[in-house]
């Protein structure tokens, strides 16, 4: 390897060898300095347990040195490395990029069992750790995806409120509608408004029709969350609905979710991820 084809390591050698000569220098200096000179000069009047220092002025060495330092930091950042140079991260990142690229074109339509595949492989590594292997929630610490995508998870979240969400419109509170009231609300939203477009209880659909005014304040008539503000819930039950969430981040019991629109997965992988999510509801 020849370490002067690396922009970096010239300038690591550079300042090395300046600090390497700057200090046998100013050492030397102060040590031959320490055997001739005597002190004098006028003394401060502040002291301590007796001990005083004089008024000497600042040595011209020390502060040619640090604004010398200050000058180097300045080229150093903003002509040298890392704006104009090489860079191992910037070599890691586009690598990636073009990593991510060649993923994304070669499963840009991938069927179901590979979704399915890819989104567990995806789910152990980036979800378990909280949500569990079976993606259970570990006994109430993170949300549980058995219990989720259903009436019956909408009429919880109605009742117990939805805690976490990162959304413009704040959190939802718990009380807002009372059981029965709940239930014809999710029996409503999960045929008329959810991607699953039935309901176990179709009889309460126009009940909870009129009841809609509770929710439409922050999600919208159509239940699309009024561009952002709120959770689209004409996606809930399907993929995207946990893709969504992905996109959002969540504040939990034991930390808050990240949000996955950094990089960490690509398009794809959210889609299967929201996929293999979804194939977990009983």
């Amino acid at each position: 390897m020849n370490w002067l084809n690396d922009n970096v390591n010239v300038l690591a050698l550079l300042g090395a060898a300046a600090i390497l000569i700057l200090t046998v220098g100013v050492s030397w200096k102060y040590i031959q300095q320490m055997k001739t000179d005597k002190s004098s000069g006028e003394l401060a009047k502040e002291n301590w347990d007796g001990i005083g220092e004089y008024k000497n002025p600042l040595p011209i060495g020390w502060a040619l040195s640090f604004l010398g330092t200050i000058l180097w930091a300045l080229w150093y950042f903003f002509i040298g490395y890392p704006l104009n140079s090489y860079s191992q991260i910037g070599e890691y990142n586009e690598d990636v990029k073009s990593h991510s690229t060649r993923f994304e074109s070669k499963f840009a339509n991938p069927d179901k069992a590979t979704l399915m595949a890819m989104g567990e492989g995806v789910f152990l590594v980036q979800c378990a750790p909280c949500h569990g292997v079976t993606g259970d929630g570990i006994n109430g610490k993170a949300a549980n995806f058995e219990k989720w995508g259903d009436e019956e998870a909408v009429v919880l979240s109605i009742l117990n409120g939805a805690k976490g969400s990162e959304y413009p419109l704040g959190e939802m509170p718990a009380g807002l509608l009372d059981e029965q009231s709940a239930k014809a609300v999710a029996a409503f939203m999960m045929q008329e408004i959810s991607s699953v477009k039935k309901s176990k209880n179709s009889a309460l659909v126009e009940e909870g029709r009129a009841l809609w005014a509770t929710c439409s304040a922050c999600h919208g008539e159509d239940g699309k969350g009024m561009e952002g503000s709120a959770p689209d819930l004409s996606t809930y039950g399907s993929a995207q609905f946990v893709v969504n969430v992905l996109g959002t981040g969540k504040k939990g019991a034991i930390g808050n979710m990240p949000k996955f629109n950094d990089g960490r997965l690509t398009n794809v992988q959210k889609t299967a991820v929201g996929t293999y999510v979804s194939s977990l509801a009983k």
